[in-house]
């Protein structure tokens, strides 16, 4: 029974599984273990943890893609810089300008590392670790940390916006990872480097450089570069200029810096010892287009778009780094001259005529045909039309030399067939009907009414005898005048630029930059280049093509050397003396327009060509105003601050090279001294070189009340404040008296009759008088 039972009790253990090859049954698990997981759960959870994760960050991977920059990072300013490369001016919302990894110095580069991310160039492009521990301590209130490397902040503000959300940081890491793959260290360094705000509106290290220490990236030096890598931690708190009482943490995050960059071998620890903090410079209140930056940006803007060299739209991307023709100190010597001679002069106060006064100048370099300086107004904040280029006020009498050359170029002959040079005797007479235009009567008048008799058309410049001129047009004819004009570099599309006898009175509204490509023509020897104030123009460091130089030869170096000899003689001893005080040899020509709107000089040394010019406009309503009594002189004329401020720059604009005399190929006869003696008058005007004639007309050599000129008639007395002729005098001789009537009296409709220094009329103007007649006549009646 005991066995059996023994029996039965084995096989029902058996049955029970519990025989062999059966497994033993698990122990249910109770108490407090029923609470814990087993390791059979915990592994599970953690493989299927592992294979979501990768899974999600597969997915991630595939689906995030590298997407195009965001509009701020892509935006930048123009800059805009002197021929010698400082800074001339920065437009654009955002103050950026990207320079390459080469333009930017080493220290700054280490620095940037030694501040940011020191293992960059060896670690992966994302660091978890980074960003676990950032997480923590932001978590425990220690500060927002980003944990993020070089790469990942580079992709925040190339590529992403600025908001700190989770889908942000999840594409940010992403983006990271590819990014790394696809780009080289450099090129992730140099992208950060350019992107990275480092406060004073300043983005990327270009503009820091330039914003806190006046310089460019590729100058900088370890002190420099360590407060700029400082800067990116906290830009507005540790500008110790903004903020001096955050100093001493500026201080340490620079010493951060310093001892990280000796610690990588990337400084010594020699030159570490003992550096001093580089204080920055004061922060100036943006200045944009103040003074004359905006006169000159928008030059530059109206060449490139000119010249097909770059549109609007492509300026407006911004990013060009232009390099202009404006040399620096002859542009402050511009402006010292304008300064000196004439806004310092003004009392708004007391003299409503000097509110109108605005000025505009420019000058060229004749054999380079660079702009090297370009004065556009006192302020183009204050005053937005430029006054260099704007083409609204007649050039007046600066306009004859471009009639003399046409003569001389298309071997005009007089009416009664004589070769016209600088000694061909002109009748002077006041109000003398021009003789060989078909077209209406037309009988200019001359300043104040005078009479000069027969002159030699060298007199009839120095004096600006506009009956003279007006026939000279007529024999040479209105469209060879145009035409000469126009190949000298003013434009065919001029307004009153009309092929007639009162072309050679100034009509035209030419502007001052146009009026100085023309005589920087005549200073070159008639040959006309491609005028440009772009000396090279790159973007992302790629340089932009421009136009080459092209150049030829407009008009004979006879025609052009000989129109200069005669307005040598303008300066010498006739309207323009005051040109004298640059102290070399020059030429030019005065000019004024009609109702003295505007005064002009024109005039050039063998090395500078410079046209100066005086204009009134009511600052309220724009309209052109008159001059009268505007400096507190009766009248404005090209000899006195136009010339003056010529003469001021010009000397200081050449201080240091030698004066250089001109080299002049002239006309034959040109430099012959015309005879004391003077032939009759004929009906043609013109009556040959001097063989002949009667006496009475007014002679170069003679001594007028302000030094200039004389203005005397043909009644033999003479002028008011004359001395008489010196025989030996360079231009022409005379055995009588300097000619003529009073200096004085008379006047321009509307006007004064006295001028500047010495109460003298101006022989200038621009609007004397004719008779009724002239209705008719295209571009109607001018003066001189």
């Amino acid at each position: 029974m005991t066995s059996a039972n023994g029996g039965d009790g084995g096989a029902g253990d058996g049955g029970s599984g519990s025989g062999s090859g059966g497994k033993k049954p698990r122990r249910k698990r109770t108490g407090w273990r029923r609470i814990f997981p087993t390791w059979r759960m915990v592994l599970g959870t953690l493989v299927l943890g592992a294979v979501v994760i990768i899974g999600l960050l597969f997915l991630g991977y595939s689906m995030v893609k590298i997407p195009a920059a965001n509009a701020l990072a892509m935006k930048q300013a123009n800059v805009y810089l002197y021929a010698d490369g400082s800074q001339l001016a920065r437009d654009g919302e955002i103050n950026r300008e990207n320079v390459g990894l080469s333009q930017i110095a080493k220290p700054a580069q280490f620095a940037i590392l030694a501040a940011e991310d020191r293992d960059f160039y060896t670690e992966s492009a994302v660091d978890p670790k980074a960003m676990l521990r950032a997480g923590w301590n932001t978590a425990l209130g220690k500060g927002k940390q980003s944990g993020s490397t070089i790469t990942q902040q580079y992709v925040k503000n190339y590529y992403l916006a600025q908001e700190q959300t989770v889908t942000r940081k999840a594409k940010e890491f992403f983006i990271s990872i590819k990014l790394d793959r696809e780009k080289s260290k450099s090129e992730i360094l140099e992208g950060y480097l350019n992107t990275s705000y480092f406060g004073r509106n300043a983005y990327g290290i270009q503009a820091a450089a330039q914003a806190y220490y006046g310089r460019d990236a590729i100058d900088l030096d370890a002190p420099r570069a360590a407060y700029l890598a400082a800067l990116v931690n906290a830009p507005s708190e540790y500008d110790v200029v903004a903020h001096p009482e955050n100093k001493a943490s500026a201080l340490a995050r620079w010493n951060y810096v310093l001892d990280g960059m000796v610690a990588k071998g990337w400084l010594p620890q020699s030159e570490r010892t003992g550096m001093k903090f580089p204080m920055p410079r004061k922060q100036t209140a943006s200045t944009g287009m103040s003074g004359q930056r905006g006169y000159l940006v928008e030059a530059v803007k109206d060449y490139l778009a000119g010249h097909d060299i770059l549109t609007k739209e492509q300026l407006g991307a911004g990013g060009y780094r232009i390099t202009t023709t404006i040399q620096k100190p002859r542009q402050d010597a511009f402006v010292k001259a304008v300064d000196d001679k004439l806004i310092s002069q003004l009392d708004k106060k007391n003299r409503k005529a000097d509110t109108y006064v605005r000025a505009g100048g420019a000058s060229i370099d004749p054999k380079t045909g660079k702009i090297v300086a370009m004065y556009g107004g006192v302020d183009y904040v204050q005053q937005y039309t430029n006054g260099a280029t704007r083409g609204d006020f007649q050039v007046g009498s600066t306009f004859k030399p471009f009639v003399f050359t046409s003569a001389v170029q298309n071997a005009s002959n007089t009416q009664d067939g004589q070769r016209i040079t600088p000694n061909t005797y002109y009748d002077g007479t006041n109000k003398r009907a021009v003789q060989g235009w078909s077209g209406a009567s037309y009988t200019p008048e001359n300043e104040d009414q005078k009479s000069y008799g027969q002159i030699t058309v060298r007199e009839a410049t120095d004096l600006s005898v506009n009956a003279v001129y007006a026939q000279m047009a007529a024999d040479v004819t209105g469209g060879k005048v145009k035409e000469t004009a126009v190949a000298l570099g003013i434009p065919a599309g001029t307004p009153d630029l009309y092929p007639s006898p009162s072309i050679a009175l100034g009509t035209a509204t030419a502007s001052v930059l146009e009026m100085t490509e023309a005589y920087a023509t005549l200073a070159n020897h008639g040959r006309h280049g491609t005028y440009t104030i772009i000396e090279k123009i790159s973007r992302d460091n790629v340089p932009v093509d421009l136009p080459s130089r092209r150049t030829k030869q407009a008009v004979s170096r006879e025609a052009a050397d000989t129109t200069t000899s005669v307005l040598k003689s303008v300066v010498e001893g006739g309207t323009a003396t005051a040109a004298q005080a640059a102290g070399r040899p020059a030429a030019g020509k005065t000019g004024t327009a009609e109702e003295d709107t505007a005064a002009w000089f024109a005039g050039y040394t063998p090395d500078l060509a410079t046209v100066v010019s005086v204009m009134g406009q009511d600052p309220v309503t724009a309209k052109h105003k008159s001059l009268y009594g505007a400096l507190g002189a009766p009248r404005m004329n090209g000899g006195g601050p136009p010339t003056e401020i010529w003469a001021q720059y010009t000397r200081a604009a050449l201080r240091g090279q030698p004066a250089a005399g001109f080299d002049l190929e002239l006309q034959a006869g040109a430099d012959v001294v015309a005879p004391s003696t003077r032939p009759s008058a004929s009906p043609g005007g013109g009556v040959g070189q001097a063989d002949a004639g009667t006496t009475g007309a007014p002679t170069q050599g003679t001594t007028p009340a302000d030094g200039g000129q004389d203005n005397g008639g043909t009644t033999g007395a003479p002028a008011e404040g004359a001395t008489p002729a010196d025989p030996t005098a360079a231009g022409g001789a005379t055995d009588g008296g300097a000619g003529g009537g009073p200096a004085t009296g008379g006047g321009e409709t509307g006007g004064p009759a006295t001028d500047g220094p010495g109460g003298r009329p101006d022989p200038d103007v621009t609007g004397g008088g004719a008779d009724a007649g002239t209705a008719g006549l295209p571009g109607g009646f001018v003066g001189p």
